[in-house]
Order: structure tokens, then sequence, then C-alpha cells
């Protein structure tokens, strides 16, 4: 079954769909974070402002933050290091679905836990690519079949994060 999706056109179509959607998704809030500002309105009096806060003021860390989410994004659309990408987006998306349950954000769990299944999704369509690290190997039909996405979606994908990034930026300093 792994085989036959694995070689389906439309599942790899959905597949890059799938990393720009979450890409996209970490850009806004990685940006904010990278620039040092605050990530919501929210004030210190409610736990999830609270939390916030605290992050903002750690400074370094906070634009450390942000650094991880756009560097996740950028090499989710690059489609040629997108499984490095899936697996930076599963520690981060973790970490972000734990923190919506422990401070019971009113309905982001639902986002994060679907997010968190995207990551799922992407990790076990690269699965011959990390059979290594558990010591096991991909047969040289697996390399030769599984082929990488083709240049198109590569430059499709680069261009789609600076034009993403660089908007935000304009928007941001230039028409506020």
């Amino acid at each position: 079954m792994y085989d036959k999706l694995r070689t389906n056109k439309i599942a790899g179509l959905l597949i890059i769909g799938i990393r720009f959607l979450i890409g996209f998704a970490f850009i806004p809030s990685g940006l904010v974070k990278l620039i040092g500002e605050r990530f919501t309105q929210l004030g210190p009096e409610t736990p999830i402002g609270y939390f916030f806060d605290a992050l903002y003021q750690s400074g370094l860390y906070w634009n450390f933050l942000g650094f991880c989410q756009l560097l996740t994004a950028l090499l989710l659309f690059t489609q040629r290091f997108a499984t490095l990408g899936a697996l930076f987006f599963i520690g981060i998306i973790m970490n972000i679905f734990t923190i919506t349950i422990s401070l019971h954000f009113t309905g982001t769990w639902v986002i994060t836990m679907l997010m968190l299944f995207a990551g799922i999704i992407l990790i076990a369509w690269d699965w011959y690519k990390l059979k290594p690290i558990l010591g096991l190997y991909p047969t040289e039909d697996e390399i030769s079949r599984y082929s990488s996405s083709s240049t198109k979606w590569q430059i499709t994908g680069l261009v789609a994060f600076i034009v993403a990034v660089g908007l935000l930026l304009l928007r941001r300093y230039y028409f506020y």
C-alpha cells in the first residue's frame, strides 16, 4: 500500500500542498518572534497571556523560537530538504500542541492537533529516508522509485517562501 501511495502523482501533489500549507502557517508567527514583537495582545493577567509574555520577555529565546519556525518553513518549502523540515516541524508542533492543551486554549488544540497529524503524514511519506536512523536501510528499488520533487517544485517553493516573508515584512514596516 505504501508503494502504491508513494508512486501516485496525486498523492505526491497533496504532500507538496501539505508542506506548503504548514510552511505558510509558520511564517507569520515565526517572523513576529524573530523580529522581536509580541505574538498576542492578551495581557499577563490570563494564563495564556502570562505564558506568551514570559516567552516574549526572554528576549533571545523568543527570537530563537521565531528563527526555528522560519527555518522549518523554509525547509518544507524547498522540497529538497522537506524531510528535515518535517522532523523539525514535528518537534515544534508537538510542543505547541502540548502547550495548547496544558493552558486550555479554546479550540486551538484542534488546529494544532490537525497540524500534528499533517506532520505525521509527512514523516510517513518519507519513511524510507528515515529508515537508516533505526538501522534499517531502504532498498535500491525504493531509492530509485521514490524520487524527489522536481526542480520546478523546489523553485516554486523557494519563490513562495521569499514572497510570503517579503509581503509580511512589507506589510509590517511599510503599511503600518
